[in-house]
């Protein structure tokens, strides 16, 4: 017998939203909620849960939100007073990925629900892990020698040429395996012995401290590439071949896409100059438009480019939302996947695809309708 519409209304969806207060990222979310008709949500800060203060209440929905832009958060996690310094991404992997899994006990025992799992939390802040699930999925990615947990570690600048040469890698990007936002990328070009050049936003002060930069330099001697390379290493490096993007008026081109509950959202088109198309190193957003249409004359599909963002998002089922960095090859026909973010849902003012469920819906509000819809049929079944 089919439920009633009063056996199925049920008690609302009450959040909590594990971030930082006052960060715009916890704005968002919590404009979504209010705009559901929602009570507010409950903010629990990173920083108490670092210190070992979170509560969570019975039949909470929590979710995680980026402990970035929060100085006190990024010395609880980095032990580096300076939130520009790039060192410290191993020890921050460490103590957030623990803090993820303190989150989930806490929720479970409590009996709330958590949005994001440790476990796919855990692989997608180590680039090494995520590049595996990926390629053993079949996913479309960029080849990679650093790729799963048994590759040989990087140790410095010798190896990456070691790596590059025996991968018959002429141009590659080497980041950081726990990094963010290209903190501690370097886009690496080859052309012979001692001719190579880098492209990157770290700067390297006098005594061989790093730093995150918003401009974007190039390097093009080996012995300055080697050293920044050299002070990167110890917290952990992936090596990925550098795939030619397709380009629009000159600028290299990406997109993120954003996945919620399985299905392809939102996207945004992202141009540069540079091989980083970051919005913050000055990346530029395109026409969307333009790109399905480019998409669509080169002979290629754009449903199944989407679906190669669904069939990343897949690799992590337990997570309700994440970003998915696609690259378009040259020619417009073929994609790879670059990462798939955690948070990769900060796209302010940006409305959902046409045909995604999402439209009129911003990422925040995609979400929340998301965890309304499942909450739904949940008690439908239940009641059925």
């Amino acid at each position: 017998m089919s439920p009633s519409a009063s056996s199925t209304a049920g008690p609302a969806p009450r959040f909590a939203v594990v971030g930082v207060p006052g960060n715009r990222r916890v704005t968002f979310f919590q404009d979504a909620v209010r705009a559901a008709g929602l009570p507010a949500a409950r903010v629990v800060p990173w920083s108490a849960v670092l210190r070992g203060e979170a509560v969570f209440l019975p039949g909470e929905t929590v979710r995680l939100d980026s402990p970035g832009e929060d100085a006190e958060v990024e010395r609880l996690l980095r032990s580096v007073g300076d939130p520009t310094r790039v060192e410290g991404s191993a020890l921050w992997y460490a103590r957030f990925t623990e803090a993820v899994r303190t989150v989930a006990r806490a929720a479970s025992a409590a009996g709330a629900e958590l949005l994001d799992d440790p476990g796919d939390v855990a692989v997608l802040f180590d680039k090494r892990l995520c590049h595996e699930v990926l390629d053993g999925a079949g996913v479309p990615v960029p080849a990679s020698p650093t790729s799963g947990a048994a590759a040989p570690v990087v140790r410095d600048w010798a190896d990456v040429r070691e790596r590059m040469a025996d991968h018959g890698m002429s141009r590659v990007f080497v980041k950081l395996a726990h990094g963010s936002s290209a903190s501690g990328v370097l886009a690496v070009e080859t052309a012979g012995p001692g001719r190579v050049r880098a492209t990157t936003s770290v700067e390297r002060d006098a005594s061989g401290r790093l730093f995150n930069s918003l401009r974007v330099r190039r390097i093009t001697t080996e012995p300055e590439i080697a050293a920044v390379v050299d002070a990167l290493a110890p917290d952990g490096l992936h090596i990925e071949r550098w795939l030619p993007k397709a380009t629009r008026h000159g600028r290299a081109t990406d997109l993120r896409v954003v996945v919620v509950a399985g299905r392809a959202t939102h996207a945004v088109v992202r141009t540069s100059h540079s091989p980083m198309t970051n919005l913050h190193l000055g990346g530029e957003r395109g026409d969307l438009d333009a790109v399905r249409a480019a998409v669509e004359a080169a002979g290629g599909s754009w449903s199944e480019a989407l679906a190669v963002c669904e069939r990343a998002a897949a690799r992590f089922p337990d997570t309700l939302c994440v970003g998915v960095d696609l690259l378009p090859a040259t020619g417009w026909r073929r994609f790879a996947v670059g990462e798939v973010n955690a948070f990769g849902d900060l796209l302010p003012r940006l409305t959902g695809l046409p045909g995604s469920g999402a439209e009129g819906l911003d990422t925040y509000a995609a979400q929340v309708a998301a965890v309304q819809n499942r909450a739904r049929n949940h008690r439908a079944t239940a009641t059925a």
